[in-house]
């Protein structure tokens, strides 16, 4: 009953959701359906699709605008150029009113102590599910607050309903029933309204700098759990944080920072499973002395343990040239493969990719183009993956780009080789 009574009272306002979702993506296809038609007879469907489809989902809102930045990862789903359009989406938006902002710092704080002497309502950083406030604690100490939009959550998890029911809908397309939509949605869709809960990010943070504490090049703003609310997260506030150019630094502390990135994300994906899938320049920096801050831990995901072990067992078989041992990874571990599937020929033309791949430095090794060419494999085989994988991909393809800038030299694949001797490694010799 309390269930039937929870949905009749969302009933009204997921209507007028399903009203202007609809009549957004109508409106979108009476002003852009003529020109995709005449771009398609340019032959520019792809690359017009993705602008069009990006466009859209900056209307539709954040949890869209999320859903296309984890879209922009699945090469093996989509094609290149849909993806590469998708990954230039942007989460930031106008902040809220102050007097709405104060609102939620009024219901949060109801019934206590206000724990600040000074706090500045105008934000220093602005996205699409909070904002970040400076403020003053009434013991003196410089702190961070992380404030949820009001009402954010409410929108967020009826447009997953909504998204949920479309997932439903392809499924029971006959060329699309053996792709795995609703696995993908319930995975996906569950790490976008993971980043509502203010709660889970504050222990996210405490566990990275738990895991990452012998890297002393890293800092991450500690959380202040005695100050923190539902709505409201609370920790230090670092000062003399600057996004600095590669060439700004000095040759050295390029390199150093480089090889600083990529140890920490791999100590992230192969030994805790405790994964950041956001570390771009806004959530990564890099200090004049090559040391790094990460700040921001909402999209912070927990990799199972078969899903670790298999990405950790692919990328040291990839790092070695065993193509026919990563190929082998990939058909057990995926989520479904077609009937009919030419497992031998899936698995000559995965070795011929590892095999060109082995041993490339930054300068030379592409991992977007890898991971292009790898789901093309997938696709053209019938070899699904489980939805899970993006997210090591996704961390893996955000740092890409800055790890080129500070060294195009470096090899990606031996610098993960340090790590990957730290852990139980069954299915490859470390040794190699």
């Amino acid at each position: 009953m309390a269930q039937a009574g929870g949905f009749l009272a969302e009933l009204p306002g997921t209507v007028l959701r399903v009203a202007r979702v609809g009549g957004t993506v109508f409106g979108y296809a009476v002003v852009f359906g003529p020109a995709a038609l005449a771009a398609r007879l340019r032959r520019r469907q792809w690359a017009h699709a993705g602008e069009c489809l990006s466009s859209l989902l900056t209307s539709l809102g954040p949890s869209y605008i999320k859903i296309g930045q984890l879209l922009s990862t699945r090469r093996d789903l989509l094609p290149e150029q849909v993806c590469t359009e998708l990954g230039r989406l942007a989460d930031a938006t106008p902040p809220p009113r102050r007097n709405r902002t104060e609102g939620v710092l009024r219901r949060a704080y109801q019934g206590r102590a206000w724990p600040f002497a000074e706090f500045d309502l105008t934000p220093v950083a602005t996205g699409s599910i909070a904002t970040i406030h400076r403020a003053v604690t009434t013991d003196g100490r410089q702190v961070a607050v992380k404030v949820r939009r009001p009402g954010i959550g409410r929108v967020m998890r009826r447009d997953f309903r909504l998204t949920g029911m479309a997932m439903s809908a392809l499924q029971q397309l006959p060329k699309l029933r053996s792709m795995p939509f609703k696995i993908m949605h319930a995975q996906v869709g569950g790490a976008i309204l993971h980043q509502l809960n203010l709660t889970a990010e504050r222990e996210a943070l405490g566990d990275l700098r738990t895991n990452l504490s012998e890297f002393a090049w890293v800092h991450i703003p500690a959380p202040l759990p005695e100050l923190c609310a539902d709505d409201v997260l609370v920790m230090e506030y670092i000062e003399g944080l600057a996004r600095r150019s590669p060439q700004s630094l000095s040759p050295d502390a390029r390199k150093t920072a480089a090889r600083r990135v990529m140890s920490t994300v791999y100590e992230m994906l192969f030994v805790d499973g405790l994964v950041h899938c956001d570390l771009h320049p806004g959530n990564l920096y890099v200090n004049s002395d090559g040391s790094l801050v990460i700040l921001d831990a909402g999209f912070v995901i927990k990799l199972s343990d078969p899903v670790r072990a298999s990405f950790a067992d692919f990328f040291i078989n990839m790092a070695i040239g065993n193509g026919p041992l990563c190929a082998e990874i990939i058909i057990e571990s995926a989520a479904s493969i077609a009937e009919g599937c030419d497992l031998d020929g899936f698995r000559a033309s995965l070795t011929e990719l590892v095999t060109e791949s082995t041993g490339a430095r930054s300068s030379e090794f592409n991992l977007a183009k890898f991971a292009g060419r790898l789901f093309d494999l997938q696709r053209r085989f019938g070899l699904y993956p489980v939805p899970e994988f993006a997210f090591p991909l996704l961390s893996l393809l955000v740092v890409e780009g800055i790890v080129q800038g500070l060294d195009p030299e470096l090899d990606f694949q031996a610098e993960a080789m340090p790590v990957l001797r730290r852990r139980n490694m069954p299915r490859a010799s470390v040794s190699s």
